[in-house]
């Protein structure tokens, strides 16, 4: 689950870290009187939407206009770029070309800014613990800098048996190149950042930038925070704060029957039990010429309300050309997937060429189920079979 970037400088300040004062908003009529209560006499108008890139980015419709974050220096200034930003759509190179539509401001206290850094925590992989990734390049896209000059980042792995300690925000001080206060500023920042990265179970935290700013203090200028979807019953405050505008319609309506979906913008829909079932049967539809329009898992638990659901989703994305459903009936019995997928097909009026592979436990009872359903189910004997049976389908 994302946060916006006011959300996440609240969050933080919380915890004790330096970030500059600001008003969101979501209403122009409300940027008068944020604007006044900071005081200026600079101010920063930032787009919030869950995607980088907002200063260099454009909204739709004024191309050579400014970007989605601005530097203004006066009241009426402020009032007049929420005006041209709110209810606007922005596009990134984060966004794609369709953008967001920005619903909400975050007017701050301008900085001044002597260098800027980047920070960031994350779940490494490989290590199985957190890192910390830091870098003089700030301002930047982290992915380019280590594309150009990868000597530039630090990538630091901290122990879960020892935690952070003080040598770890050395280090970190170091590769920034920070020098006086700023060394023992730095220490308190990861401390304060690895702790609340382990309390509120985050994904990612960046902050890029993280500056130094005029008094040599260092201070947070922007924040992305990302945490894990499946651990937000421990922190029902921070569930609070998700802004479902900012969702794929078809992503949030899966997760409110429990199906893990994202969209993709091939023409195959796919229904699938298991993550690792599901990343094959992607592969193969590949392999066989034609590319999957979404990821779907439906869990173990494959019951015909949610498959009528997994149904609906697939089918309320224009691309999709034709659907495989691709189950290994384990926990579930292939009889009863067979009935679920049945009952959903004739409710919804599937009007694209469907294709089903079954396998596992009474595979033999739910084909003869769907082929007795007297729908136009094809039945597939195996993954590959499925594969080359769908694309036939939809390419004619």
């Amino acid at each position: 689950m994302n946060i916006h970037e006011y959300q996440a400088k609240a969050l933080l300040k919380e915890y004790g870290a330096l970030v500059s004062d600001g008003r969101a908003i979501m209403d122009a009529g409300d940027a008068k009187a944020a604007a006044e209560e900071l005081g200026g006499p600079i101010w920063v108008v930032k787009s919030q939407i869950h995607a980088g890139g907002r200063g260099k980015g454009k909204f739709k419709g004024n191309e050579d206009g400014a970007g989605g974050v601005r530097v203004v220096k006066s009241v009426e200034e402020v009032v007049s770029n929420a005006k041209e930003m709110l209810g606007e759509v922005l596009v990134t190179h984060q966004t794609g070309p369709a953008g967001k539509q920005v619903n909400r401001l975050y007017i701050e206290d301008g900085a001044n800014i002597k260098r800027e850094l980047y920070l960031s925590l994350l779940v490494d992989r490989e290590t199985s613990r957190i890192s910390f990734i830091a870098s003089t390049e700030g301002g930047m896209d982290i992915e380019q800098v280590a594309a150009d000059t990868p000597e530039k980042i630090l990538t630091l792995d901290v122990d879960p048996l020892t935690g952070i300690r003080n040598f770890h925000g050395m280090q970190i001080a170091r590769a920034l190149k920070l020098e006086g206060q700023q060394v023992k500023q730095c220490i308190k920042l990861c401390t304060i950042l690895y702790k609340f990265f382990m309390d509120k179970d985050c994904a990612l935290l960046e902050i890029n930038p993280l500056i130094i700013d005029g008094d040599d203090n260092v201070r947070v200028l922007d924040a992305k925070m990302s945490f894990d979807g499946n651990a937000m019953y421990r922190h029902p405050k921070i569930a609070e704060l998700r802004d479902e505008t900012e969702e794929d319609p078809k992503e949030l309506a899966a997760s409110k029957y429990d199906l893990n979906y994202i969209a993709l913008d091939g023409e195959i829909g796919c229904m699938v039990n298991g993550a690792g079932l599901a990343m094959a049967t992607m592969d193969i539809i590949k392999l066989y010429g034609s590319a999957p329009a979404n990821f779907l898992d439906v869990g173990g638990g494959a019951t015909r309300e949610k498959v009528t659901e997994a149904f609906k989703i697939i089918l309320s994305d224009d691309n999709v050309k034709g659907i495989l459903v691709n189950i290994f009936g384990g926990i579930m019995r292939c009889d009863i997937i067979a009935e679920g997928v049945v009952s959903a097909a004739r409710e919804i009026n599937i009007a694209v060429p469907l294709v089903v592979r079954l396998e596992g436990t009474n595979v033999e009872q739910g084909k003869k189920i769907m082929a007795e359903s007297g729908l136009p189910i094809i039945s597939a004997d195996n993954l590959a079979d499925a594969a080359e049976k769908i694309v036939k389908a939809v390419k004619g």
